[in-house]
């Protein structure tokens, strides 16, 4: 289990006393691998854009990774991604990991005025915006005329000093397939994937990217878990908690599964405390 990576979630709120740069320059103290974001920019609660956001917490940082988990394709033209995501990655001395989903929340769209794809729509539009972002990297002059995204003879300089990791944050079956098919890495969430069911949806995933001819042992498999180390904390099927011990079995067992990488996403009041055991107890247990 040394190969084993661990991120951590760092909150986007902006409400009085939150301070993710802290927290994320907290976590590369400790060691942690990459500290990742949610993207939701739609809500009464105070937040701060995830770009924004990652961008403030690359330039006070050095080594740790930075990783959208994930942003909403339907919010930004893929093209713009592609531009984003590159400086980003060059500025940080290519730490960026970028997280892709097909968009979660219709009222959110609807709330900023964007249209709402229909559920083929987001999937084909998550297709279209990996091979857009692609295109834009690797080839000049690039056209793509798709259903929904589009380009006409576009150039992209500086082009990506590296193949910048593109993970897919996906659930239903046609989703599956485009990941095995284009994405470098899949990252669930274990509230909307429990393990009775991950495995399932993991084999999808797998044989997609078999069919597509890529070899799946050079994709990430990656695991969203809300942890909490509480020897006192009920039994809660979206949460993993319980003793040290306790916390580490269970973490193990999705590393069992093949998930090489775990996101971890501390959950209470005292999530500082939470993160400092997770760094000094339990993910030492598991590294060795």
């Amino acid at each position: 289990m040394s190969t084993v990576r661990f991120g951590m979630n760092v909150s986007t709120s902006a409400a009085a006393g939150a301070d993710p740069v802290r927290d994320a320059v907290r976590a590369e103290e400790l060691g942690f691998d990459f500290v990742s974001c949610s993207d939701h920019p739609c809500g009464d609660s105070p937040s701060f854009e995830t770009w924004t956001m990652l961008t403030w917490i690359a330039a006070s940082t050095s080594r740790i990774g930075i990783a959208t988990r994930v942003l909403g394709v339907p919010y930004r033209a893929p093209a713009m991604v592609a531009k984003m995501a590159e400086s980003l990655d060059r500025l940080s001395g290519g730490r960026l990991i970028l997280g892709l989903g097909a968009g979660y929340s219709d009222e959110e769209f609807r709330a900023f005025g964007l249209g709402v794809p229909t559920a083929r729509e987001k999937v084909d539009g998550l297709a279209e915006a990996i091979t857009v972002i692609r295109g834009l990297w690797t080839e000049p002059d690039f056209s793509f005329d798709g259903s929904i995204h589009h380009t006409v003879h576009a150039d992209l300089e500086p082009k990506p000093a590296r193949r910048i990791p593109i993970w897919l944050g996906t659930f239903g079956p046609r989703a599956l397939k485009v990941t095995g098919r284009l994405a470098d890495g899949w990252i669930p969430s274990h509230g909307y994937v429990p393990m009775s069911e991950v495995i399932a949806m993991r084999a999808r995933v797998l044989d997609a990217a078999r069919d597509a001819g890529r070899d799946p042992d050079g994709m990430t498999w990656a695991y969203n878990l809300t942890v909490r180390v509480d020897p006192d904390a009920a039994a809660d099927p979206d949460l993993v908690t319980g003793s040290i011990d306790a916390v580490v079995e269970q973490l193990a067992a999705f590393i069992d599964l093949g998930f090489g990488t775990l996101n971890l996403m501390p959950q209470g009041e005292d999530i500082a405390e939470q993160t400092e055991v997770l760094a000094a107890e339990v993910i030492p247990a598991l590294r060795h």
